[in-house]
């Protein structure tokens, strides 16, 4: 792993394989390791160099300098718009991504984003659409609040892990991280797994402020459907049926917001990529890839 050095952040990325450039944006609160090695090595397999990074305030990139954001500053962040107080935007984000791929001397790439990654690779296509070979979103939405709202179900949980006060020690972090992961993951959650990754990221970043940042970036971000009427670059968007972090109707939005693109649905997927299905969700990424090359 190395960082790379953008002026006025750095951006911790690695990069496994050789072939056509293939980057992996990770979600809300969640580094680039969460990325499976098995789920990189499948991709690898397919011929592609597989580019990981974390998102500025998460992992080892850039943390944001200045006051951290209150209780109130993310209570009054679901409101949205202008009365959403943020650092910065998912299109800020998206940028980060651009300059990580001029920084790599790399004029496009196949671009695959999860839940906020897939956030922040939908604004990379609208505002970028030359570096962007193809595009595949994962459990993510277009930014209509009317779509992909949490199920209430989940929200009580939310309430003892992404809204509760920040976690004191790297044992209260690595506990929380792995009741985060089971509240939103599906049946085919598995906990070794999901622990010997949270310990791996807590080996490499304790901070507990940029989940909260990056939230209220989502937050104020905007509706991204009109922009997304444009994207020319072939598309896959993947959902879990029995998501309730992102419900479904957010990756239906997107798939009926960009012209040709391909919706895959998992009966048997929440928020998550399960084991069972990893290779599987590889080889569509790959399926829709080669679209690129022959559009």
């Amino acid at each position: 792993m190395t960082a790379a050095d953008l002026g006025d952040l750095t951006l911790e990325y690695d990069i496994h394989g050789e072939g056509e450039p293939l980057v992996l944006i990770m979600g809300l609160a969640t580094q680039m390791i969460a990325w499976s090695q098995p789920f990189v090595d499948r991709l690898v397999g397919h011929g592609y160099q597989v580019i990981r990074f974390d998102n500025r305030d998460i992992g080892m990139s850039s943390k944001t300098q200045g006051r951290p954001p209150s209780r109130k500053d993310v209570m009054r962040s679901f409101a949205g718009g202008r009365f959403s107080p943020s650092d910065y935007v998912l299109s800020d984000m998206a940028d980060d991504t651009a300059r990580l791929l001029d920084h790599l001397d790399l004029p496009s790439a196949h671009i695959v984003g999860a839940s906020m990654g897939g956030m922040i690779a939908q604004e990379l296509a609208i505002n970028h659409p030359e570096k962007v070979r193809s595009l595949t979103s994962i459990m993510s939405t277009t930014g209509n609040r009317r779509y992909g709202r949490v199920a209430p179900s989940l929200v009580p949980d939310l309430r003892k892990t992404m809204l509760a006060p920040p976690a004191r020690s790297k044992p209260e972090i690595i506990e929380r991280g792995v009741l985060a992961m089971r509240q939103i993951a599906g049946p085919h959650y598995s906990e070794p797994d999901v622990r010997a990754m949270v310990v791996e990221a807590a080996e490499r970043s304790t901070d507990v402020v940029g989940r909260v940042r990056q939230l209220l970036a989502i937050n104020a971000s905007p509706d991204r459907t009109a922009g997304l009427h444009g994207v020319t670059a072939p598309t896959l968007v993947i959902h879990g049926m029995l998501d309730r972090l992102v419900s479904m109707s957010g990756g239906i939005a997107t798939a009926k917001a960009i012209p040709g693109s391909r919706l895959l649905l998992f009966p048997d997927m929440a928020h998550d990529i399960p084991i069972p299905r990893r290779d599987e969700i590889a080889d569509a990424i790959h399926t829709n890839a080669q679209r690129a090359a022959t559009s």
